[in-house]
């Protein structure tokens, strides 16, 4: 019994400070942020690698989530004929919910993996050591830039998600499930709103900064040799899944309540 309490200590022992690295992370790259020099051309150079380059995964990931979502629903509102709802169903569920977080999943399967993977590296070849020997901080040069092109980034891959998962639902239930496509665009319009987009994006900020500074924490902090770059990967696409995830459930709540649907 003494041995499970001194497990779940220690568990939680580690999760505190992980917990507390990466808001110390955070609130160096604020502070970082606003006493030095931006660092636009490392910040220019990692939206391209994070927005551009992510682009068709988010597309390929927007449009058939939307397509397979408006299957899904006209199947089952055919049969209480209510086939006109599956415009604003699709739309509604697409800029809540489906966009943010299956783009957050995949932002971070892509990127994050590859920023603890290049951090990490760095790490353990004592890159990160010869940048602090120069007088360079590695929260400056590093992990700035790709905390602010994340944030930046993000939001415009959920918004594209967002457009392709949508017009995706409106082809399937209008050659597919022959709605009539002037009711789908009419009911959609009608029942959805700029907060329904507002509620996405918002999401979408704080998905980035979760998977920015996770995912460079876990590169700062990885353990020697090819083994311990592995691991902070893992760990990096992991913890930062598992966070958009479980935020996902607070940020609605709390977005809700202060505008209600």
């Amino acid at each position: 019994m003494t041995a499970l309490f001194t497990r779940l200590w220690q568990a939680l022992s580690d999760l505190l400070s992980q917990f507390g690295g990466v808001l110390l992370l955070f609130l160096d790259v604020i502070a970082t942020t606003f006493i030095r020099r931006p660092r636009w051309k490392e910040t220019i150079e990692q939206m391209y690698k994070i927005g551009w380059q992510s682009q068709a995964v988010v597309i390929i990931t927007g449009a058939f989530t939307g397509m397979v979502f408006a299957v899904q629903t006209g199947l089952q509102f055919h049969k209480v004929k209510m086939d006109t709802a599956v415009g604003p169903v699709v739309a509604i569920a697409m800029l809540r919910e489906l966009a943010p977080v299956l783009t957050g999943l995949m932002v971070a399967g892509r990127v994050g993996a590859a920023i603890a993977a290049e951090l990490g590296t760095m790490k353990v070849t004592e890159q990160l050591d010869a940048l602090r020997s120069m007088g360079t901080s590695p929260t400056d040069y590093l992990a700035a830039p790709r905390f602010w092109a994340l944030v930046v980034g993000l939001p415009m891959l959920t918004a594209e998600a967002m457009a392709c998962g949508i017009f995706a639902g409106y082809l399937v239930a209008a050659s597919m499930l022959n709605i009539d496509g002037a009711y789908y665009w009419h009911n959609m319009l009608k029942f959805t709103a700029a907060k329904d987009v507002l509620a996405g994006l918002i999401k979408s900020v704080f998905f980035a900064a979760f998977i920015a500074m996770i995912a460079c924490h876990k590169g700062f902090h990885a353990d020697e040799g090819a083994e311990g770059v592995g691991r902070a990967t893992t760990e990096a696409v992991v913890v930062s899944s598992l966070t958009i995830l479980i935020a996902n459930f607070f940020i609605a709540v709390v977005f809700n309540t202060i505008v209600p649907i």
